[in-house]
């Protein structure tokens, strides 16, 4: 399938309303109906406007994040759209790309629970 990958590079502490800016973005893709993203946190970067952020060993607010998604022209559009429409101050990439399922059945979703002792995620063993 053609499409583009969308990329949204924003910092941990950035807030739209009462939620961050990431939880908006992906909120607003589930209602799109975009089935996945990736958030990726990073050590360091610079912005647009040449500030430097980073996340510190007791603060990570300032860490730069990527919420990537994989979808289609008309997908794009609607997660453009809506972020204008809020006037959401983020930078943003979109490249053209190919994607798409490789392999047999899909296995069955696994379920994850966070324990409360640092947030670990505790997979059940099968």
């Amino acid at each position: 399938m053609k499409g583009y990958q969308l990329t949204f590079y924003t910092e941990q502490s950035r807030r739209h309303g009462r939620q961050s800016v990431v939880d908006w973005l992906l909120g607003k893709a589930k209602h799109a109906g975009i089935q996945g993203a990736t958030v990726i946190a990073a050590a360091e970067g610079v912005s647009h406007a040449g500030v430097h952020h980073a996340a510190r060993f007791f603060e990570l607010t300032d860490q730069p994040l990527q919420i990537i998604f994989a979808v289609t022209e008309i997908e794009s559009e609607l997660m453009l759209d809506a972020v204008r429409r809020e006037n959401i101050h983020v930078f943003y990439t979109r490249c053209p790309i190919e994607f798409g399922l490789l392999g047999g059945e899909q296995p069955a979703p696994r379920r994850m629970r966070l324990s409360s002792f640092f947030h670990r995620v505790h997979r059940p063993a099968h």
